[in-house]
């Protein structure tokens, strides 16, 4: 139950760089076989690989459930995280750049969870998210401490149309002195969304501003729906 990878390697980063650029989302096409997302989603159900679980209707998050992995991470789920994260850390540190935030990131996962240990932030946060009828996510940020490394990572366990219905994974876009723009990302089983945590840079006709990004999943209609999300800063 893995991903090698080779896999990250062969895509064009050139092209996803860009779209991130563009949209603060991009979109990776079947990453994961039906059959690893399955063996993820089956995870669900145990209760060894995960340190809490959070019922969302209790705090307002929306509906549904969610559970945090412990360490160590799961291997599929390590191999995933520290895989993605070198391919990213050009793109964040050249939007802290623009932004002008005085943050740059290191070459390595192990590094960065280092930096988040110095700063109280001991927590993983990778996640197995599970929808049901009429479950839903509220727009949220996944901050969970001073340290935020400004990418994420989704990806869909489950086939809509099949699995479920409804339950579309939405974006919000937050301008200066402008009304939010959604975005509704079609994803099937397999496939992984890399989107903005919170800010990112855009550029205008005086050089570049902020905006700042929400995520969240509307309401299934039927079905379950299962998300792994791979979050690269710990929590304190």
């Amino acid at each position: 139950m893995s991903m090698s990878p080779s896999r990250l390697d062969a895509l064009d980063w050139a092209s996803l760089e860009q779209h991130l650029d563009q949209y603060g989302y991009a979109i990776v096409r079947s990453l994961l076989s039906a059959q690893t997302c399955e063996r993820l989603s089956a995870l669900y159900s145990q209760t060894e690989p995960f340190r809490s679980q959070v019922i969302m209707a209790r705090h307002g998050f929306g509906r549904g459930e969610y559970k945090y992995f412990s360490y160590p991470l799961p291997t599929a789920i390590e191999r995933l995280r520290t895989a993605f994260y070198p391919r990213l850390v050009p793109l964040a540190n050249r939007w802290y750049e623009r932004m002008n935030v005085p943050v740059r990131f290191p070459a390595t996962h192990s590094e960065f969870v280092q930096r988040c240990q110095a700063a109280g932030q001991l927590r993983p946060t990778p996640l197995l998210l599970q929808y049901g009828p009429q479950d839903y996510n509220c727009l949220h940020q996944d901050l969970y401490g001073e340290l935020v490394f400004p990418l994420q990572v989704a990806i869909l366990l489950s086939q809509p149309g099949e699995d479920f219905a409804g339950g579309e994974f939405v974006l919000t876009e937050q301008r200066p002195r402008m009304q939010s723009r959604p975005h509704v990302v079609a994803l099937h089983k397999g496939d992984a969304v890399i989107f903005a945590v919170n800010q990112r840079p855009v550029s205008g006709t005086r050089g570049d501003y902020r905006v700042t990004m929400r995520h969240g999943v509307s309401r299934l209609h039927s079905g379950n729906r299962h998300t792994l999300g791979i979050i690269f800063h710990d929590a304190s």
